[in-house]
Order: structure tokens, then C-alpha cells, then sequence
């Protein structure tokens, strides 16, 4: 039995929960990591790294280093248990912030590399 719920919620035609392959369901979790705000969850007020608030900051080298930190710290703290985070790259390019993050699926010792953008 598959546990692993697909991101965002849907059902599927069937009219059931939609269900996500593990390497999905990953790239999910990477995903509402990446753009859940801390505070943004009732139960889990310190979850997620707020990286769509970064993207109306001044784009500056500065804040691409730091937004990569806050991104592997992030990763860390709440996959931690199920991924081992190899490399974060974050590009501010115009009005796009491009997040690139290569890790390692710990169950399968498979290399994984997502990218993630978000336009103002």
C-alpha cells in the first residue's frame, strides 16, 4: 500500500486520494519546504524557509549565498531523516529565483538533483 499522499491535493480518477511515487513524493516535501513561510503552519510554526518572500528582496550575490543557506539549513532540519542534502545553488536571475538541490535519497542511496523557481 502506497502512503505517499501527492502534492498539491488531488484525487485521481478513481475518485481517491492521489498517491505519489516515492521520488515524487520527495521532490513534494522538497517543495513545501522550500515555499512554506515559518508561521504559515498552525502546528509546525518553525516549518519551511519562507523562500517566496526572498524573491522581492534587492537581487544581490549577498542574498543568493544567504538564501542558500537558509535553504540547506531548512532542508536539514525537516528531510533530514530522509534525504542527505549534497549542494544547494540559488540564482536570482531578473525577476526569477532558481533554487537547483542535488541530495541523496537515504533509503535508496540514489542521487537526486531538483530545480525549483518561483517568479515575482
Amino acid at each position: 500500500m502506497n502512503t505517499n499522499i501527492n502534492f498539491p491535493y488531488r484525487f485521481n480518477e478513481r475518485g481517491r486520494t492521489a498517491d505519489a511515487g516515492a521520488d515524487k513524493h520527495i521532490r513534494d516535501m522538497i517543495y513545501q519546504v522550500l515555499f512554506t513561510a515559518p508561521g504559515e503552519r498552525v502546528n509546525r510554526p518553525t516549518f519551511g524557509c519562507g523562500l517566496r518572500q526572498l524573491v522581492f528582496q534587492p537581487n544581490s550575490q549577498e542574498l543568493a549565498t544567504a538564501t542558500q543557506f537558509l535553504v540547506q539549513g531548512a532542508l536539514q532540519q525537516w528531510l533530514g531523516d530522509l534525504i542527505q542534502v549534497e549542494e544547494v545553488v540559488v540564482e536570482a536571475i531578473d525577476s526569477t529565483l532558481k533554487v537547483t538541490v542535488q541530495y541523496t535519497v537515504l533509503k535508496t542511496q540514489e542521487h537526486q538533483v531538483s530545480q525549483f523557481s518561483r517568479e515575482v
